[in-house]
């Protein structure tokens, strides 16, 4: 007579299809763990300057809006789930990669009109607080554009869950908003809002592989 599969020895039952379809999500469920604990405490980020850029949108002439984008995002981000309050970012941005769509516009933005990318390369931008807001995150801190330092407040997801990237370690990315205003930085002063806006809109998508 045929055993029962209850009556079965323990391991029996690891050859059988049973237990062999439970695998992926083991390995899965395994996986997981181990990313979570891997950012379960403070770690320290890199910003991928491959995967991100801000983005820039301002209202001409009150009738249509022009975007753009500056590329060569880099820096560093502390993550710490348990405690925001240990959180941190320094960013930097290469104005020189400005792009407006339109070659004759991103000559003018590069001016000592605008950016005066000539003598101010970079945006930067550094942190002085992280505090949780809603299902996302506040970040306070300085923004410098053209020689010019305003204090901001960034409003930022959370990070997204880590997951493994295709260099074999772990990444993860964020989104920040923010609304400037131009005269505050002394850009385009002499374009008037009923021109270029003074609202500008910029959203910087960033992400980031673990030290």
């Amino acid at each position: 007579m045929n055993k029962k599969y209850d009556d079965e020895e323990p391991e029996n039952l690891m050859t059988t299809p049973h237990f062999t379809m439970k695998k992926p999500f083991l390995l899965f469920a395994a996986f997981a763990l181990l990313a979570g604990s891997a950012v379960a405490q403070s770690s320290t980020w890199t910003i991928d300057p491959a995967h991100s850029e801000a983005h820039f949108e301002v209202r001409h002439m009150s009738v249509s809006n022009v975007r753009g984008s500056i590329g060569g995002v880099s820096g560093t981000v502390v993550w710490d789930p348990a405690n925001p309050a240990n959180d941190s970012v320094n960013a930097t941005l290469d104005v020189t990669t400005i792009d407006s769509g339109n070659s004759y516009r991103d000559k003018d933005l590069k001016t000592d009109a605008f950016f005066n990318t000539d003598k101010f390369k970079t945006i930067v931008f550094k942190s002085t607080s992280v505090t949780p807001s809603g299902s996302g995150l506040k970040i306070a801190g300085t923004l410098t554009i053209a020689g010019v330092t305003r204090p901001v407040v960034l409003d930022s997801t959370a990070p997204a869950a880590p997951q493994k990237g295709l260099q074999g370690g772990l990444v993860t990315g964020i989104e920040a908003t923010i609304t400037i205003k131009r005269a505050d930085f002394n850009i385009g002063g002499k374009y008037p809002s009923m021109v270029i806006s003074d609202d500008v809109k910029i959203t910087i998508d960033a992400e980031m592989d673990k030290k």
